[in-house]
């Protein structure tokens, strides 16, 4: 099992959100955690070399500086030869660790225990 963190860019933006940005904009996009499962699938979308993920595997968000929550991934959809498209259906869970956390590109492996995970039910705030 292969547990992997990725970040929502300060930019994001989302059809579903017009004039939201970061933050404000991933959380409208659907199915945030907490929620019911809508049955839609949400993808994340990546570049680089393929993750080591399988359908299971926890894709961990980082957004703002934090560590937002995470959610089981269905699968994962090759685009191209060096894009991903990590997918995602219910079952989000919101938890932090007392870390900040600087984004990143690409994606990078967990590199906290699972015990040091603690609720977040404040994760929507920047």
């Amino acid at each position: 099992m292969a547990d992997i963190v990725v970040t929502v860019p300060k930019s994001f933006t989302h059809r579903c959100a017009p004039g939201l940005k970061g933050l404000a904009a991933w959380v409208a996009e659907g199915d945030p955690a907490g929620e019911e499962w809508s049955g839609t699938e949400w993808e994340f979308y990546i570049g680089g070399s393929r993750p080591p993920v399988h359908a299971g595997d926890r894709v961990y968000i980082v957004c703002e500086n934090r560590l937002r929550g995470y959610a089981p991934l269905i699968r994962l959809d090759c685009i191209d030869f060096r894009s991903w498209a990590l997918v995602r259906g219910g079952d989000a869970m919101a938890v932090t660790i007392n870390e900040r956390m600087i984004g990143f590109r690409g994606w990078r492996y967990r590199w906290w225990s699972r015990e040091s995970e603690r609720p977040f039910p404040n994760w929507k705030a920047p």
